[in-house]
């Protein structure tokens, strides 16, 4: 069997996370909860984050995801996660890369800038 294909996502802080890559909506078990990033590959063949986010990947890597609509417009064709247990490291993280893949907010992305 071949190895789980990864991707390393770097954030503004300049730390590499380790990520799983996956097509989108894997069956995965309630309560696994980590970072994760929708995500879609460019004409050049590099990795684009549609969403970053982090929480129960049961959910939020599933079709009930709240921005579903917004991943699907964006066509977003894989899943990236890792598991992260801690939730103020997962927060961190997902502050990090927000603030280096800015391309990841609304409206080329859909994520959503506290504040506008």
């Amino acid at each position: 069997m071949a190895a789980q294909e990864t991707c390393t996502w770097t954030g503004a802080s300049g730390t590499g996370y380790t990520y799983y890559i996956y097509l989108r909506h894997p069956k995965i078990n309630p309560d696994q909860h980590g970072n994760y990033i929708y995500a879609k590959k460019n004409g050049d063949g590099a990795w684009i984050p549609v969403y970053i986010g982090e929480g129960d990947l049961s959910v939020r890597c599933s079709n009930s995801h709240h921005q579903r609509a917004c991943i699907d417009t964006k066509q977003a064709t894989h899943v990236h996660m890792h598991l992260n247990g801690n939730e103020r490291n997962r927060l961190a993280e997902e502050t990090d890369l927000l603030k280096r893949y800015l391309n990841a907010y609304t409206p080329s992305g859909c994520n959503v800038k506290v504040g506008g």
